[in-house]
């Protein structure tokens, strides 16, 4: 059972009871990512991820990892593009113990000159990384194509040029702004009792923030195509199409399209483009949905002389699947096989936490399992068939790496 409380500021906690575990991961989750920023401030989200581990006014940057070392625990952070989340995961006996360092890096980060000047360092490493993983940079790509100047089209590590202009003060006003309590989700799951959402209130329940006033900002989905050439061993290809927002009523018969297109080893890609043809060793598609859109990407990557025929192949399967529809077996299949990762997902206290810490960020509700079972098992043949046909239409975009960076015939 999922229990939720607000604070008196507006920040919300949702603890969920797990006694036969002896774990609890907590998790502060906040409503800001790269969405957030604008052309001179992308990049701060994730950097300021960073920075919450270089020390605060009484714990220097090695002393918040030797405190979770020295306790056999694990603590981490992620960002988005639109949440970030730092968590850590602890036994049961110490957890009053990580949340006291959580809430410390979180209140009192001191962000002094000279660990910001290592951790632009760090961070352009990590970007540096990053240009050389063609197969995720291509992704990338593909937000750029489908909103352009949009922020969700903004990459998450931000470029060296935005990097360079962060300072303590720039990050102390983007906390201001945005980690307002409102805009704030504390997320426990694992053995702790239902008295712990006090301990949390006592850190997190009386500060105050900025106004928080986002303008709306509603993403349009564009058709475009873009290709880097790049001396790679390999043509990298992503294909995106509109897919839907996150808590669509609709959005359990896209996530059984997706599964039976390309979200498995028995999907119809996979078999087709790489068990029939050996095309490609990676071969698959996704859903992300976002607050107010969504994309569904299809990826290949091939020999840059196999390009053409991979996209070809990729273009016979989806419109195999339009006009065909899917089979009652891969209906059952696909639905048994979410069924089971759902459940199977959630065997551990971080995976519950952080289900539980999403859905209240952006859904402001909570799904039972049986519910979400529900959802699923009133998915039909008709409800994927018709959601095919509206997904993989002729408005698309394309992003390609590849060692021409010359796009397949077809879009030539």
């Amino acid at each position: 059972m999922i229990n939720k409380y607000t604070c008196q500021n507006g920040v919300r906690i949702v603890l969920e009871n797990i006694p036969t575990v002896r774990s609890v991961a907590i998790g502060v989750w906040i409503g800001t990512g790269s969405r957030n920023e604008n052309p001179q401030t992308n990049g701060i989200s994730h950097f300021l991820e960073h920075m919450f581990f270089k020390g605060t006014a009484s714990r220097s940057a090695k002393e918040i990892a030797e405190s979770f070392d020295s306790i056999g625990g694990q603590v981490n952070a992620f960002t988005s593009k639109e949440y970030t989340c730092y968590y850590a995961k602890v036994l049961d006996t110490h957890s009053q113990f990580a949340l006291d360092v959580l809430a410390d890096m979180f209140f009192n980060s001191t962000f002094v000159e000279e660990e910001l000047k290592k951790e632009k360092n760090v961070v352009l490493e990590e970007i540096k990384m990053y240009e050389d993983t063609p197969d995720d940079i291509v992704h990338d790509l593909l937000s750029r194509a489908v909103f352009e100047s949009h922020p969700l089209g903004y990459p998450i590590l931000g470029t060296e040029e935005t990097l360079n202009t962060f300072t303590s003060e720039s990050l102390k006003d983007y906390i201001h702004e945005r980690y307002t309590p409102e805009n704030v989700v504390i997320s426990i799951a694992g053995n702790v009792s239902e008295s712990f959402i006090q301990e949390v209130e006592k850190y997190f329940g009386s500060y105050h923030g900025g106004n928080n006033e986002t303008p709306e900002n509603v993403p349009v989905f564009h058709s475009n195509r873009i290709s880097r050439k790049k001396e790679t061993e390999q043509a990298h290809l992503c294909i995106g199409f509109e897919g839907l927002k996150v808590g669509h009523e609709d959005i359990y018969s896209l996530i059984t399209l997706n599964n039976i297109l390309g979200g498995s080893m028995s999907s119809r890609l996979f078999q087709e483009v790489r068990e029939q043809r050996g095309l490609a060793y990676s071969v698959f598609s996704y859903h992300s949905a976002y607050q107010d859109s969504g994309i569904v990407t299809v990826y290949g990557g091939t020999g840059a002389k196999q390009l053409d025929v991979l996209f070809e192949t990729i273009q016979e399967t989806l419109d195999k699947l339009k006009q065909d529809g899917i089979s009652e077996r891969e209906l059952t299949n696909s639905k048994e096989q979410l069924k089971g990762s759902l459940m199977l997902s959630l065997e551990s206290t971080n995976s519950r936490m952080s289900r539980n810490g999403k859905n209240e960020l952006l859904l402001k509700r909570h799904r039972s399992l049986d519910e979400i079972i529900e959802q699923i098992d009133l998915v039909s043949k008709r409800s994927v068939d018709e959601m095919a046909r509206s997904v993989f239409t002729d408005k698309y975009s394309v992003t390609l790496i590849s060692p021409d960076g010359e796009f397949p015939n077809k879009l030539s």
